[in-house]
């Protein structure tokens, strides 16, 4: 199972999210970076894989399309949330995978071809349709993406943990590649996500916590 860093970019700056109150989010100068700057965090961190979610572009103030390109270049993988709102919107570049959120992916996913859906979660419903999400993942199998990350948006900074259950009945929804954010606290979420099938975690309190081994990171897998 793939181990993957998240970061929030807020105003050219890696911020510390959590419960997706963005509003309220500041620089992450407190974790295992001794910089906020984008660049100068993956390098000192040096992850196989990086999450980015460019919360400027995702709210129409802005973009970090440069530093989102040169972060990728540090990087085996860098998936790439900038709030595409039609198939145009995906960002070209080295080693970047594109992720269409629902938040602001639209009602049509069909039109899209390629890349990660984002099943993003508020208050266990999708954003913004409210739906159940276990009947829109089984839905989402007839889509051309290439997998999903569920993205607990509530849950994430918080190190709430995780339910097994819930962890099995969303991945036998879901026939192709999934991944998971939000919540992760321990190792023991790490290994629950694993033993449920997942293809990946995305991960990041718990990290500059100390709570998850850098060295694990850095190999982009649970070691």
């Amino acid at each position: 199972m793939d181990l993957i860093l998240a970061m929030d970019l807020k105003e050219n700056l890696v911020v510390h999210g959590k419960s997706g109150h963005r509003e309220t989010y500041k620089p992450l100068d407190w974790g295992c970076s001794p910089t906020a700057d984008p660049v100068g965090f993956v390098k000192a961190i040096a992850p196989r894989f990086i999450y980015v979610a460019d919360l400027d572009r995702i709210g129409s103030t802005g973009s970090h399309d440069r530093v989102v390109r040169e972060c990728a270049r540090n990087v085996g993988c860098c998936y790439l949330d900038r709030g595409c709102r039609s198939p145009d919107d995906m960002l070209d570049g080295f080693h970047i995978k594109n992720i269409v959120g629902t938040e602001t992916g639209g009602k049509d996913l069909l039109q899209y071809q390629g890349g990660l859906l984002s099943l993003d979660l508020k208050g266990g419903r999708v954003i913004p349709s409210g739906r159940d999400p276990v009947t829109f993942l089984k839905k989402a199998n007839g889509w051309k993406f290439d997998g999903c990350i569920i993205l607990n948006i509530g849950a994430v900074g918080t190190e709430s943990g995780l339910d097994p259950e819930t962890l099995a009945t969303m991945r036998a929804a879901y026939h192709q590649k999934l991944f998971w954010g939000g919540g992760v606290a321990t190792p023991d979420d790490l290994f629950a996500l694993r033993d449920a099938g997942f293809d990946g975690a995305i991960i990041a309190t718990a990290l500059h916590k100390k709570k998850i081994p850098l060295v694990w990171i850095r190999r982009g897998k649970i070691c």
